[in-house]
């Protein structure tokens, strides 16, 4: 028996990795970024709701009723397609969005030949104050004061 059969063989995957330096002068755009994420996402909460409520009214809903019902949903496509817009802006950088509502986004890097991430908080002063490596636990954050350089930081792709 084969183990490979027709396009059964996993791909590999290259991850850009960034520094330090890289990530810093980002902060702008990401910052940018992660505030449309946000906006998007809350705007496709609310429409959805509104939506979702007219269509929960007891009895049959009225030509105006069934319009505002109809014109949320469109809104709040809308804004769900915009959220996948700056989402897939942010993914084809190598950087995942942990939380869109907590401004939360994941950049990744090497350290200590580990897969790490400088952890990007949209409401924090300094939105580059801590990273945790791959393995650790979500809600883990280390001081980016702690962190030591390595030769490692300085690679640009990590097989993933």
């Amino acid at each position: 028996m084969h183990r490979n059969q027709k396009g059964a063989r996993k791909r590999q995957q290259q991850l850009r990795l960034w520094t330090l330096a890289e990530a810093r002068a980002a902060t702008p755009y990401l910052t940018s970024v992660l505030r449309s994420l946000r906006e998007h996402h809350v705007e496709a909460q609310c429409q959805n709701r509104t939506a979702r409520r007219l269509g929960e009214r007891p009895g049959r809903l009225d030509r105006t009723d069934r319009i505002q019902q109809e014109e949320a949903a469109r809104a709040a496509g809308r804004s769900q397609d915009r959220f996948q817009q700056a989402l897939d802006e942010l993914q084809a950088l190598d950087i995942y969005c942990l939380d869109p509502l907590q401004g939360l986004a994941l950049i990744p890097f090497g350290h200590d030949d580990q897969l790490a991430w400088f952890v990007f908080d949209l409401f924090d002063p300094e939105p580059l104050r801590s990273w945790r490596y791959h393995n650790d636990p979500l809600e883990t954050r280390r001081l980016l004061s702690d962190l030591r350089e390595s030769k490692s930081a300085e690679e640009n792709t990590w097989l993933a």
